[in-house]
């Protein structure tokens, strides 16, 4: 007579182990590439060929009456052209976020400024929507 042997189920523990921190190092990497910058809470301009580009290293907030900020922090012209000095001007990709009611001659003179300090990636923020859309 042949007895049937009966195998008790075993819970494989090693590859839950494994499968928990492929999950964990996930949410981390995400967590890190999700916290976004803060920009400027203003009426952007819309734009029917907007495109989302990668994360900006720094931005830049222009405000209608003209004065700009960059990392919350007041700046003149001359201050943001020594930051972005002193900062890999050719590596940094400069973002700036203006008001749609903003002066286009302060603009003008931002994108002087980052330039005279050696920035060549300058982009500017717009929402993405048809334009004129609030």
């Amino acid at each position: 007579m042949q007895y049937l042997e009966v195998k008790k189920g075993r819970v494989e523990i090693i590859p839950m182990i494994d499968i928990m921190l492929f999950l964990l190092i996930f949410f981390i990497m995400i967590t890190i590439h999700i916290i976004p910058d803060q920009g400027l809470p203003a009426n952007m301009p819309g734009s029917s060929t907007a495109q989302t580009l990668p994360k900006p290293k720094v931005v830049v907030n222009l405000y209608p009456d003209g004065h700009i900020e960059v990392d919350g922090k007041s700046m003149t012209l001359s201050a943001l052209s020594d930051y972005l000095h002193n900062h890999q001007p050719g590596e940094t990709q400069v973002t700036i976020a203006a008001d749609k009611t903003a002066d286009i001659q302060a603009l003008v003179k931002v994108m002087d400024a980052c330039r005279s300090a050696g920035v060549t990636a300058i982009g500017l923020a717009s929402k993405v929507g048809g334009v004129g859309s609030a």
